[in-house]
This record gives structure tokens, sequence and C-alpha cells, in this order.
């Protein structure tokens, strides 16, 4: 493998990185990119050289450049500011302060330098490694990063049975969600005799509000190709392939030149290495089912058949993709693999929880200060995620809770902040880990809405093919719409609980099986939220339409008007320095006298 010696040019060249993940890329960081280089070349600025990257994380502060080596980090750059930043601290060594990361928890102070930022002091790197700071597009710098080493080592070194010995020893367990042992997964499948064998790469992120493998896949696609190969010579495959969603498009852009450059250079296809060992992968693009994102309904979309779940057993370990043994993982477990093998087992054992070790990777959205993408050591509470790492937060209001799992997982609540995360500890709790969704909500979120609108999306994704889930999600949509419009009884509590533990044991796949923790959770912790709402008819949180009224106290109306002129069905009549009043019949709860108001005068109940 040549490479030219990118960890030389990183000290000797100014570096501009510049976020190109799908968030900046949104924001015109494509544009930013060719302002930098006009200014570059108005400025005969040879010895500096502009990068696309992949994701930083801190999405919220997007779009992104890092000047590299001196790791400046500006935020929120927009094509006009270019510039500037050229003008100022390329040609006179001057930072542009106004472009620096505030931190918002420490009175708004502007922070220099990457490591600096408080959003990164507790995380650990291992599948984010290289995101943000290589080319994802050139494999000469995914070489330059220790690339393809650990490929060559387990090559030229190591026996099929040492490479799965190696990662049963490192305690390494499946991050789509099951958490399964990923070592004895691929010892299951490396037993089989069979002529042919497959390995297959989850990246079918379907989870509201997770972009995980999205990120990965756009920052560092090289490490994905490199762990399916490393697993392709454990278990004995010779063929790959990458399921991916086709709204993904940047990331599939990447994948198609990663796989490119990769045969170029002779890590992929045959006689790799020079070593007589062959494998392959090919990109299958998928319609954002989020049932394919279950094993069994992934390989038959592969096949070419409807993307519905199978019965288990037999395994895919035994029986899997065209009836041969497969191995199927998802993008951040691959993600973990050279790092293993190039460091060690017990390296890797040494970081996490004695059930749940290495780092997890988190999208961390929602009511949050810092929106973004986090890699924490397993065992991390939530209270840093939240408060620490995510910047708390943000208006002042109170924490309500996380859902963590996405619509497969469950709320959980302040008394449990310094809870460790693990597999364990989150199921314990009524939730999971999932594949990496965390979103956080404030006193604002309605949990009746909340249940109801994961039941809304899993009732819709669901393949139909077994009657629990088909029509018992379906029946629970139906039960939570009528107690978040007012029409609701205890009875109907009560047939949440009964239904929802009917779907659990019934439905054939995990789609089903999960579909009602949001509402048990949620039951769980929030019960007094459902009897408002179907006892005194109120949504304390304002958010169900239906049981908001809006009432304006004339104490302290001033009579402005301005809730009046605002109010799109002229609900609210009164004259000019005299109180107001809303006339409910008329009024569609809409919110925007409530908003509106300068003098706080109109109150939700």
């Amino acid at each position: 493998m040549n490479a030219r010696n990118g960890n030389e040019s990183l000290t000797n060249e100014k570096h501009l990185l510049v976020c190109r993940g799908t968030g900046c890329t949104s924001s015109l960081s494509p544009k930013i990119m060719e302002e930098l280089e006009k200014q570059l070349e108005k400025h005969q600025l040879e010895n500096i050289r502009v990068i696309k990257t992949g994701c930083f994380g801190l999405c919220a502060k997007g779009p992104i450049i890092v000047v590299h080596p001196e790791k400046t980090f500006y935020t929120q750059v927009k094509p006009e500011d270019v510039g500037e930043i050229v003008e100022q601290h390329l040609l006179k060594g001057e930072v542009v302060q106004r472009l620096l990361c505030k931190d918002e928890q420490a009175e708004k102070y502007m922070i220099e330098k990457l490591d600096d930022l408080p959003f990164y002091k507790k995380q650990k790197r291992i599948v984010l490694k290289n995101c943000g700071f290589i080319n994802p597009e050139d494999i000469d710098e995914y070489l330059a990063m220790d690339g393809y080493k650990a490929l060559e080592k387990v090559l030229t070194s190591m026996s099929r049975q040492q490479v799965i010995e190696e990662i049963k020893e490192s305690g390494l367990r499946g991050r789509g969600g099951g958490g399964f042992p990923t070592g004895l997964k691929w010892e299951f499948a490396a037993k089989q005799e069979n002529d042919q064998k497959y390995i297959i790469c989850n990246a079918d992120e379907g989870d509201p509000g997770a972009f995980m493998d999205r990120s990965v896949l756009e920052g560092d696609p090289h490490v994905v190709l490199e762990a399916m190969a490393i697993g392709g010579y454990a278990i004995g495959a010779n063929k790959g392939f990458i399921y991916v969603r086709a709204e993904y498009p940047i990331a599939v852009k990447r994948l198609e030149v990663a796989i490119e450059q990769a045969k170029e250079y002779g890590v992929l296809g045959d006689n790799i290495l020079g070593t007589g060992f062959k494998f392959d992968v090919e990109i299958r693009l998928g319609a954002g089912a989020f049932v394919c994102g279950e094993e069994t309904a992934l390989m038959n979309s592969i096949e070419g058949k409807r993307g519905m779940p199978n019965p288990k057993p037999p395994f895919p370990a035994v029986s899997g993709l065209f009836g041969k043994p497969t191995v199927i993982n998802n993008v951040e477990t691959f993600a973990n693999i050279p790092p293993i093998i190039n460091k060690g087992a017990s390296w890797f054992s040494s970081i996490g929880t004695e059930k749940s070790k290495g780092t997890k990777v988190f999208a961390l959205g929602g009511k949050i200060v810092n929106t973004g993408l986090i890699e924490v050591p397993m065992g991390t509470t939530l209270r840093e995620v939240i408060y620490e790492i995510g910047g708390g937060i943000p208006n002042g209001k109170n924490f309500k809770a996380v859902q963590t799992g996405g619509p497969s997982g469950g709320c959980i609540t302040a008394e449990h902040l310094d809870t460790p995360i693990d597999y364990d500890t989150l199921t314990a709790l009524g939730s999971m880990m999932g594949s990496g969704g965390m979103i956080v909500l404030d006193e604002d979120n309605c949990m009746v809405d909340v249940a109801r609108f994961y039941l809304d999306f899993t009732k819709d994704e669901s393949c139909g093919k077994c009657t629990p889930c088909r029509i018992g999600t379906t029946r629970l949509l139906e039960i939570l719409e009528k107690i978040t419009e007012g029409k609701g009884t205890l009875e109907d509590i009560t047939k949440l609980e009964v239904l929802s533990e009917q779907i659990k044991a019934g439905s054939l796949c995990g789609l089903g099986q999960t579909a009602p923790n949001p509402v048990l959770s949620t039951l769980k912790y929030f019960k007094e939220e459902y009897i408002a709402h179907v006892v005194d008819k109120k949504c304390s949180s304002g958010v169900c339409r239906s049981l908001v009224e809006y009432v304006i106290d004339p104490d302290l109306c001033k009579g402005c008007t301005l809730c009046a002129r605002k109010c799109p069905v002229n609900a609210i009549s009164g004259k000019v320095k005299e109180p107001h009043v809303i006339d409910t019949e008329k009024c569609i709860k809409c919110g925007v006298c409530f908003e509106s108001c300068k003098f706080k005068a109109i109150f939700r109940g």
C-alpha cells in the first residue's frame, strides 16, 4: 500500500478542515469550500489546503471550519465570512473572535481551540476517530491514520480463529440494538460448513432522530470496508453487502468512491495484499422501510423480496442470505473492529463497564443545547451526557425525560439521570440502548403525545405480516389519539397496558415486540399525565390542542391589541387600552396569541 506520509503532511501544512456531512452540506458548506479556494488563489496561499471532512459532531454549531494544526474552531460560518477568515487569520495570524464557538453554560464566552470545548472533553472517540479529520474520499488519508493495518495484520499473522477469539475477548457487543456478542456471532458462522458465506453491513438507520451510521459512512467509509473484509476472513466469506437507505446520498457516494479506491489499492477484490484472500463488497439501496433494520427483513430485501421478517430459528449465522451462513453487523459495530485488532482486546475491554465494553455513539437531539453526534465510554451517566456534553436544556426549561432507543425504547426520568449508560441498566429502566438515538424532552413535552408520536411511526412502519403488530399497534394508536383528543376514559388506560403486553408477547419480530415500549415507559413514569388527560381533560404541557384553553387575565392585559391583530380567526375582541377576551367557540387553539403577548397576560390551561 502506497500512501503519502499523511501525519507529516498534517504538521508541515496548514489545513482548513471543512465539514461536509449532511447537516453542514445543507447549510452551504460546499459554497464555503468554493469561496475558500477562490480566496486562497487570490492571495496566492499555495501552502494551505482545503479539505472536505465528515461530521465533527457538534451539529448545532455548523457549518464548521477547523484551522489545522492550531485547531482553531470556527462555527456557524457563512460564505460571506470566508474572506475575513483568510485575511485576518491566515494572512495576519489573528483569530476571528466573532466566529469562535460560544459556550452557552459559561456566560457565553468564546472558546478558540477544539480540544477546549466542553462538548469534546468527556468524549472518547474510537468509532469517530477519523470523522471530521480526514477527507473521506481520499484513501491515502485513511492509510495515514493506520488504515488497513488491521486487515494486513490478520491476513499475514493471525488465523481465522485467532481473529474471532480477539473479538470475543474484547467484549464487543452489537451496536445495532440487540447487544449480542459480536465474536460469538462470528464464531457461529465460522463453524458452518458451506461453499458460500456472506458479510452484511446493516446501514438501514431508521430511528427518528438517529444519524450515527450515516455520519460514520460519510466521514470514514474505509473503516467499514476494512472491518467487513476482516469479518469475511474470520468466517470464511468472500462476499459482502452494505445495505444502506437511498435517502443517504452523500454516504452512498462516499461508499462508492471508497470501494473503487480500495479495489485500486488491492485491499478489496482478488488476492488482497498478495495473500490469496478474496473479498468483494457491493452496495444495496433500501427504500427507507424501518422494518428492514431487522436482519431477516433486510436479507429478504437484498434478495429482491418484500422486506418482511422471517421466524427464527434458523438464525442468519446458520441460514441467512440466499440460504447461506451470514453475519450481519451494523456500521458502528464494524467501525470498532480495526481498532480492536490494532490495539488488542485487553485495550478495548478496559473501556466501559463489566458487561458493556468500549464506547457508544449517540445522536443527541431534542431539547438540548448541543445537538449532534457524541461518543462516550459505556458507563458514562445520562447527567454527564445531557448537562456536561450536551450543554443542558435551552431557554431555562426544566428537564423532563430522555428517550433512548427510538421507537423501540422508552423514557428515562430525572430521578435516573445518574444511571450509567450500558445495555443492562437501560433495559432495567424500561428503555434500551437501541442503535443510539437519544432525544431529550423538557417541561413543554406532553408524554402522552410522545407515546402517540412513536406509535404513529411504528404503526405506519409495520410490515403487516403478523396480526399482533399490524392490528395491535393500530389499536394502541387509536386509544392514544382518543386520549389526546379529550375523549379517553380510565378504562382506556387499562386497555393500553393490557394490549401493550399482548403485542410484546405475540409479535413476530423486534419491531412489534418493542413497539409498545414508549407507551409502557410513559405509563410507568408519567401515569398522572394520562389520568389528567382522561379525568380532568387537561394537557398540562399545552400540546394536545383539544385539551387546551387560552384565557386572558384582565388584570394583566394592557389592551395593546397585538393578540387580536395576530389571531388568524378573529377570536379575540376588545378596545384599545382595555382588557381583551377570547371567544372559546371561535378559538382554534393555535397558540399565536400566547406566544405574541408581551405582557404575559394570556394563560394556557
